[in-house]
């Protein structure tokens, strides 16, 4: 059943034609925009981490998910 489908779904593409509503050129010229202006907007927000530096969490027994990205090595009290 799933190949009637299909087939009915190719036969009817094929049947009408639609243009484009801009020219290809254009459409990759408004693609090359869009990601130039992404990586500027990437490239703008590199440093913002390293504005301020780093603090120690204080550790917390009785928190319920505790860090464990310290791997040990944080001062347990």
């Amino acid at each position: 059943m799933l190949s009637q489908v299909l087939d009915a779904a190719l036969v009817a593409s094929e049947a009408a034609h639609v243009e484009l509503p801009v020219p290809a050129w254009a459409i990759g010229v408004g693609f090359m925009t869009l990601f130039v202006l992404l990586m500027f907007a990437t490239i703008a927000f590199t440093s913002v981490g390293q504005r301020h530096s780093a603090v120690e969490e204080q550790v917390d027994p009785h928190r319920q998910f505790p860090n464990k990205h310290d791997h040990g090595q944080a001062e347990r009290h």
